[in-house]
């Protein structure tokens, strides 16, 4: 990791960073309580899964608008705004008393989140002077988030379901006061956005391309995380201890792996063997060989998820528009918007067999395999970096050794 004594900014950067983690603490909190809401709510297992897909649709969908509100308002307001938003969201689920409260509840959770997400990475990178060292620590906050969050929602849930959501709703608060007391805009402030913008990125051949990979990705990150807590029928408590596992081994594909191995092999490159190694998880976890290896498994999956997580916000920034805005409003339209139906129809194809969501997903991801191996050359081409398989491609050869394009513009 970078030193930060060249960031006079250290202060609103750590500010971020820690709103980051109680953001993703949240999200993950919910995790080892889901069999139990559906049991004592009486709600089937897709019906539980809508708190997954609800949150994360209306996340999708507020990214683009809370992206062109910042060029009105500045990105420390629509920061905590969003914060306030899911620190409500997260009190009134813990009193809720219906599936369709809790559903809707959560969709107002992810407006919250959409807020935060669409400025929180741009602000830092915005606000840093080594822009690698913040994308990495705003991962590892991330990574760490989804290894506390689980943990808290497993022992707290133990007591009851509403516990978690009361918990969170306390962190979002305490992340409410870190950003209005610590948090500052750039001193330039942002111009203003049109939609246009946010979709005429996708005419970048090296930007679609990551968006098609990102999409079969995130579709398959969200089948695991919303339904494996079913599919393994564990109590709450070992149940949070899996999933503090999962984040762990998520926090060393970040932080050990992920950055490493993209400076030795390419972060295009990095990125393939992260998304080959969650493809193989998703088949063995569809093979069901018992609940001790699946848990193994999920820890392992953890592992390239981290490393695919470490290299998607990098490439995406650098594949991206200057403006950085555009780049975080269609990059998460993409990554959010197609892992919205994941836990929904998971649970909809599990009584047709338990196993039946994984296999589903690994056929999307080989999907995304297909078109990494077709069209990862031209992300590597616009980044200057070489693919094992260029010998083969004439394309390939065209492109390579051109200049960091995208990084030389951010």
């Amino acid at each position: 990791m970078a030193s930060t004594r060249n960031e006079p900014n250290r202060t609103a950067i750590y500010a971020t960073a820690l709103t980051a983690f109680f953001a993703i603490a949240g999200i993950a909190v919910v995790d080892p309580i889901l069999p139990v809401i559906g049991e004592e709510i009486g709600a089937s297992t897709w019906q539980i899964e809508l708190l997954f897909t609800a949150y994360i649709a209306v996340m999708a969908l507020g990214m683009i608008p809370a992206v062109m509100a910042t060029g009105r308002f500045g990105y420390k307001k629509i920061l905590a705004t969003g914060v306030s938003l899911v620190a409500v969201a997260a009190v009134l689920a813990a009193l809720s008393t219906s599936i369709g409260q809790l559903a809707a509840l959560r969709g107002l959770w992810g407006l919250g989140n959409a807020m935060f997400f669409a400025t929180a990475m741009v602000l830092l990178v915005s606000l840093a002077n080594d822009r690698e060292w913040v994308v990495e620590l705003f991962e590892t906050c991330v990574g760490l988030g989804f290894a506390v969050g689980p943990l808290l929602g497993g022992l707290l849930g133990g007591i009851s379901w509403r516990v978690p959501f009361f918990v969170c709703g306390v962190f979002m608060l305490v992340a409410l006061l870190v950003s209005v007391t610590r948090l500052k805009d750039p001193a330039e402030k942002p111009a203003p956005l049109h939609v246009g913008q946010v979709f005429r990125l996708f005419r970048k051949p090296g930007f679609l391309a990551l968006a098609a990979v990102t999409a079969a990705y995130n579709f398959c990150f969200f089948v695991v995380l919303g339904y494996t807590p079913v599919f393994l029928g564990l109590d709450v408590v070992p149940l949070g201890l899996v999933f503090t596992a999962w984040g762990v081994g998520l926090a060393i594909g970040i932080l050990v792996v992920g950055h490493r191995l993209a400076h030795r092999v390419g972060a295009v490159q990095t990125l393939g063997v992260a998304v080959v190694g969650v493809l193989v998880a998703l088949v063995l976890l569809a093979l069901d060989l018992g609940t001790a290896w699946s848990v193994v498994v999920l820890v392992g999956a953890g592992v390239f998820m981290g490393i695919a997580n470490a290299n998607l916000t990098d490439l995406s920034l650098a594949l991206g528009d200057p403006d950085r805005r555009v780049t975080t409003g269609a990059f998460n339209l993409v990554r959010w918007g197609f892992a919205a139906p994941a836990p929904v129809i998971a649970g909809l194809l599990h009584p047709v067999s338990a196993t039946a969501p994984f296999w589903l997903g690994a056929g999307i991801l080989v999907l995304g395999v297909v078109v990494f191996v077709a069209y990862g050359h031209r992300m590597a081409g616009e980044l200057g970096e070489r693919v094992l398989w260029s010998r083969w491609n004439r394309t390939a050869r065209t492109v390579e050794g051109t200049p960091e394009e995208a990084l030389g513009e951010v």
